[in-house]
């Protein structure tokens, strides 16, 4: 333990020390080329305006390389792979793309997905938002949302462990340990192996995601009410508005941009769900989603490169119209701002 802490102390100081040294560096170095104290004072005036065309690129270089590396040349490494066959060596045409459309596994995955996209950003949204109104109302208000928060800090991987204890079944006759089981028993039912349940169980998954995000939404939330003028709260209290009429006709529409901000970012991270389904279920008993069906043809199964990418490529033309309406959607509220 104590090897690894250094490890990742020595690496923080590292990276920070070299971001530093490059900023340093390349600024010091700009400063050499290019002088502004030329003793001609057309050419000061020309370096100090070669100068500001530069320096950005010189914060924006390290980003573009890396950017270059680890995004841009995986993106057209995957869709080279998913033209090929498992061993990414014989070109195959469409065939990894036909396999998809025609195979069962794909097609519950598929149906899996949509379940998770209609529910999870939805629930986050419409809880983050009652909480942050509801915890703006009370001085321990703070406190509430740090609580609500702290999911946040925890891996998915983490919180899938939490809540497989949450879930736990012992046979007939066993003491049940799982809080939900322990919960209906007390109640007189019968406990039930959760994560087995066809169908339900998704939500049952859905549940730990939500957990989750839940405090991510608030506080964005809650930062986006906080902007709402009091002059039109007090309008509408003088107009005779009840609180939920104030809620509803005022406030939502005022925020609807940060709400809409919240759905979009938590449907990119619904698509990408992968760490839960593989901590609780590893896809088994009709659970399977895209990203954990191209692990397992990535990695397992004979290690199926072709239609693991042809299924790494399907989930990113998924995302794709979502980001691309998210940056149309900022780049109008950006010209109507001016």
């Amino acid at each position: 333990m104590a090897m690894q802490l250094f490890y990742a102390l020595f690496t923080v100081l590292i990276g920070v020390g070299g971001c530093l040294a490059y900023f340093w560096g390349s600024n010091a170095i700009l400063d050499v080329l290019l002088p502004v104290n030329a003793s001609n004072d057309d050419r000061s005036i020309r370096n100090l305006k070669l100068q500001s065309l530069v320096r950005p690129w010189l914060f924006l270089f390290p980003a573009m390389i890396l950017l270059t590396i680890y995004l841009i040349y995986p993106v057209f490494q995957t869709i080279w792979l998913s033209f090929h066959d498992k061993a990414g060596d014989a070109f195959v045409g469409f065939d990894n793309y036909r396999w998809a459309v025609n195979d069962t596994g794909f097609r519950t995955s598929i149906f899996n997905n949509f379940l998770w996209l209609l529910v999870v950003p939805a629930a986050c949204t419409f809880l983050g938002l009652v909480i942050a109104v509801l915890t703006d109302r009370i001085f321990w208000g703070p406190i509430a949302k740090s609580f609500i928060f702290l999911p946040m800090a925890i891996s998915f991987v983490g919180a899938s462990v939490i809540w497989k204890f949450v879930y736990d079944y012992r046979g007939e006759g066993q003491e049940q340990i799982g809080i939900l089981n322990a919960i209906v028993e007390w109640f007189g039912g019968a406990p039930q192996v959760w994560i087995s349940m066809p169908f339900w169980n998704n939500f049952f998954l859905m549940v730990i995601l939500i957990w989750i995000q839940t405090g991510f939404a608030t506080v964005i939330l809650g930062a986006a009410l906080r902007g709402v003028p009091e002059d039109t709260l007090e309008a509408a209290v003088i107009d005779g508005a009840g609180p939920f009429k104030i809620f509803w006709r005022i406030m939502v529409p005022q925020i609807m941009p940060t709400i809409i901000v919240v759905w979009t970012t938590i449907t990119v991270l619904v698509l990408k769900v992968f760490d839960i389904v593989l901590t609780m279920t590893n896809g088994q008993w009709d659970t399977q989603v895209l990203a954990n069906l191209m692990f397992d043809w990535m990695f397992r199964g004979g290690g199926d490169f072709g239609r693991g990418a042809a299924i790494a490529i399907i989930i990113m033309i998924a995302v794709l119209p979502i980001m691309i309406w998210n940056i149309r959607q900022a780049n109008a509220e950006r010209k109507g701002g001016h």
